[in-house]
């Protein structure tokens, strides 16, 4: 199943599929490690939803749910 990451719930995990986004925001991301083929899980998300903390490529990183939502994952 393809979801955006900015669906997945708490201790839930997939695997990158796509990396949207445009220009600056785009290369951020993929330089944060955010790429094809990388495992992600969720391990925490702040009281109104926003944002989210995941863990890959055995660091944590914390991201806005609007950035979240240009990440597709499969489930």
């Amino acid at each position: 199943m393809i979801t955006t990451l900015d669906k997945l719930g708490l201790n839930q995990s997939g695997v990158i599929t796509e990396v949207g986004g445009e220009g600056a925001l785009r290369r951020h991301l993929l330089d944060m490690g955010l790429t094809p083929g990388i495992k992600v899980s969720v391990i925490k998300l702040a009281p109104l939803g926003d944002p989210i903390s995941l863990t890959l490529r055995g660091y944590e990183l914390t991201l806005r749910k609007d950035d979240a939502q240009s990440i597709r994952v499969e489930i």
